[in-house]
């Protein structure tokens, strides 16, 4: 379970101490312990100590701590003393084994606030803050942060809704009496915040009477912008009624009390944190707190002027850094500790601060981003987003992608090694026409589809295709191949047949002869491929026909694997497809075929978009896998020379296609061999396999092979479109623009941060496109991203 934060409140009754510890769902632990006297000696001789090295250039007034005249004393080691002494005392009273299950409860919980709340001001002065929480369990006691509260929270603090656009924080500084301080160092600290906050002045200014300071300073707290600090540095002082005092000029002070009225306004509209550079300021956290104001930064005792400047410069360079007040506050003191403490010793232990347990720490906000163009960005703009919308530009990207994509597959050792590839694909090519003396191979020779048919069966294939449209007779040979598939089918363990359909030009349906087969015990798909991308299926599964010859290839060695699933039988009168349809509709979906992957239907993003002629979320053939785990190509004269050679096809799938000869195709010559289309991955990985290789064309039936494994792998790779990622990238490179190190003269002090963000996000979407199967387009989005941050940069040379 996770605690959202501990409440640990501390009273004091007499000599007794009553700590109550409270977390979750009403969890609470009590536990009593006796105040030591020794801590309260200890504590006063620390503070007069301290007070004596700090005896000038205090933010507050003291009272004297004598008046004779004495001896040189070593202020310095002895307040080194005296605080090693003091905090001896506090750690072990801390350490006591009555308040161990209180230590041990919040050791489970580290990096969770630690709300304090003390009854007196005696226990207020003790500096909670260095408490060692951890220490005994060996855990890091900086990660418990103490964060004081008062015992009283009678106001709700504001209601602070989130800008939806990022905004400067804003800031009043009052400045107060000036007399024998020093306030140079905490205007310029407050002025560097200037280009992530709107910083306003308010103190004493020459012939003013304190009347009109008082009513400046009120009519500023309260005025109509809001405010979300305020910060106050100069005297102060703890008072009992009236919430504390602020001295704002020699000899005068505002009572807390006196602008109540002008803080309660400061607060509903918008103040959130008040800081208090300044002595002395317990109650004055206590009573603002109290008021409904969410932090409160102050000193518990009295502060050295050079301590205070310390101080907050470190806490104001770290706030400008968007980490919070708490965080901010711990840096500075960490800071006085470890690099002032020889300077100025004990100054670590005096900064608190005060939250309303209903409030987060205040953090200034990134600056928002200008997301209006200026007139070289909105031209650059048109032109990578009409790019990225281009479909042949985009296709020309793709291609260059995923041989990229290839030669990281290999350089990194991703690609996988397969005993045999899950598709046979016998190629009917130029030497196997010679040798079978087919003079005209157009259309392709029955006689010999029938004998390649045979071989495939004697060797036990059980789903073949072929890439050949059977819709011309050929009287002599048709009666062979159909008795050689209806052979095949009436075997006890019958072959699944899916035949080649396409339309023509005119929109009409072209499938294999019913003398040749019959779509009651047989399968037709469409063999007409995209390139580049796969074909799907559609979204209502078996309305919309007929589907596409790689899928029915993959879903026909998917259930003829499956126990009762329909089976071709030739004496069947109801349509193959339909039996198929009602087995997976009739109790029989929890059967894992590829009709169970999403990626393998059209889905709806990707349907609008082929009205604006685009291809969004269209998975693509992952052609950077090398083919010869995709399938094993045989050419056909091999098959029926050497069959032995052919290992048992049982589990694969086959497929019998054109091999590239020159009149492969069904309206021209050729139409088989995608020669412009060849991707320059394939290409790079024949020339890794043989460098004489000489084939400049890929082959519809080695596209379809392709898709028949990614859909057999369920590796469908999915493309995150262009326009998407590169309107995403404008954001980045908007971003960018506005980090001060572009302020830099020089280009080259700044060209590593888009060469690191571009760099790493092109290793990680090349990875991504292994892992996961998504693509994440790379060219346009880091172009974008260079060009803009590099723009501003030209416009502010040439406007220079």
């Amino acid at each position: 379970m996770v605690v959202s934060n501990f409440h640990l409140k501390v009273q004091q009754f007499d000599q007794l101490c009553y700590f109550e510890l409270s977390w979750g769902q009403g969890q609470q632990i009590g536990v009593k312990l006796a105040y030591p006297d020794a801590l309260n000696f200890k504590y006063q001789e620390w503070q007069r100590i301290y007070l004596g090295f700090y005896n000038t250039g205090l933010r507050g007034r003291v009272a004297e701590i004598g008046s004779f005249t004495a001896p040189p004393v070593d202020w310095h080691a002895r307040l080194v003393e005296a605080e090693a002494q003091f905090l001896y005392e506090f750690h072990h009273w801390l350490r006591s084994a009555e308040l161990y299950e209180i230590r041990s409860t919040i050791a489970k919980e580290i990096n969770n606030d630690i709300f304090l709340i003390c009854d007196s001001l005696d226990l207020d002065r003790l500096p909670w803050e260095v408490w060692e929480i951890g220490t005994e369990f060996a855990l890091d006691s900086t990660k418990f942060r103490v964060v004081r509260t008062p015992l009283n929270r009678r106001s709700l603090i504001a209601n602070i809704k989130p800008n939806h656009a990022p905004r400067k924080a804003k800031i009043l500084a009052i400045l107060g009496d000036e007399s024998n301080l020093n306030f140079n160092a905490e205007k310029q600290a407050i002025r560097s915040l200037r280009s992530v906050a709107d910083v306003t002045f308010v103190g004493l200014r020459s012939h003013e009477s304190i009347t009109e300071l008082k009513t400046k300073i009120v009519q500023a707290i309260s005025a109509d912008s809001g405010w979300d600090i305020l910060f106050f540095a100069g005297h102060s002082n703890e008072t009992n009624l009236t919430g504390g005092e602020l001295g704002i000029a020699p000899n005068t002070a505002l009572l807390l009390s006196e602008i109540k009225p002008a803080l309660t306004i400061a607060k509903e509209r918008g103040l959130q944190v008040a800081i208090f550079n300044s002595c002395k300021g317990l109650s004055i956290a206590n009573t603002l707190i109290d008021w409904g104001i969410s932090e409160v930064a102050v000193m518990r005792e009295p502060i050295h002027n050079r301590v205070a400047e310390e101080f907050f410069l470190r806490f104001v360079q770290t706030l400008a850094q968007y980490k919070d007040v708490h965080e901010s506050l711990l840096t500075a003191t960490k800071y006085i500790k470890l690099e002032k403490n020889f300077t100025y010793p004990s100054a670590y232990l005096i900064p608190s601060l005060f939250r309303h347990p209903g409030a987060k720490s205040f953090c200034i906000q990134r600056p928002g981003i200008e997301l209006k163009p200026t007139r070289l960005e909105a031209i650059t703009l048109l032109l990578i987003l009409t790019i990225s919308l281009s479909l042949p530009l985009q296709k020309g990207i793709l291609q260059r992608r995923i041989l990229v994509q290839a030669i990281y597959r290999q350089l990194t050792n991703q690609v996988e090694s397969v005993t045999y590839a899950p598709i046979l694909l016998v190629q009917i090519d130029e030497t196997s026409i010679r040798k079978a003396n087919i003079s005209n191979p157009k259309p392709m020779n029955r006689q010999y589809l029938a004998k390649l048919v045979d071989k495939l069966v004697a060797n036990n294939a059980r789903v073949i295709g072929i890439d050949y449209l059977l819709d011309r007779p050929q009287e002599q040979a048709d009666p062979i191949l159909a008795a050689s598939i209806q052979n095949a089918i009436s075997a006890p363990q019958p072959t699944w047949f899916v035949l080649a359909a396409t339309h023509n030009l005119k929109g009409e349906w072209l499938q294999a002869l019913p003398e040749i087969t019959s779509l009651n015990w047989s399968l037709q798909g469409d063999i007409k491929v995209l390139p580049w991308y796969m074909r799907l299926f559609s979204v209502d599964d078996w309305q919309t026909q007929p589907w596409h010859f790689s899928n029915l290839l993959t879903l026909s060695y998917e259930l003829q694997k499956i126990p009762n699933s329909p089976q071709p039988q030739l004496d069947s009168q109801t349509d193959f497809l339909q039996q198929i349809n009602a087995f997976l509709k009739d109790g029989n979906k929890s059967h894992q075929t590829i009709l169970s992957s999403q990626r393998s239907h059209l889905q709806p993003i990707t349907v609008f978009s082929y009205w604006l002629n685009q291809m969004w979320m269209h998975p693509i053939i992952d052609f950077s896998i090398p083919p010869q785990q995709v399938y094993r190509s045989l050419p056909a004269w091999e098959l029926l020379e050497n069959p032995a050679m052919i290992p048992n096809l049982q589990q694969q799938i086959v497929m019998i296609a054109p091999g590239g000869y020159n009149e492969a195709g069904i309206s021209k010559d050729g139409e088989d061999n995608f020669h412009r289309d060849l991707p320059l991955a394939v290409k790079y990985w024949r020339n890794q396999e043989s460098s004489q290789n000489k084939n400049r064309v890929i082959t519809g039936g080695e596209t379809h092979a392709f898709m028949a494994h990614h859909l057999l792998t369920r590796r469908l790779v999915v493309p995150i479109p262009d326009f998407w990622i590169t309107a995403m990238a404008i954001l980045v490179g908007k971003s960018l623009s506005i980090l001060p190190i572009k302020r830099q003269k020089s280009i080259w002090k700044w060209l590593f941060i888009p060469t690191i963000i571009t760099g790493v996000y092109g290793l990680v979407s090349l990875q991504v496109y292994i892992s996961l199967a998504i693509l994440l387009p790379g060219i346009l989005p880091s172009t974008m991203v260079w060009l803009y941050f590099i723009l501003p940069y030209f416009e502010r040379n040439k406007n220079a």
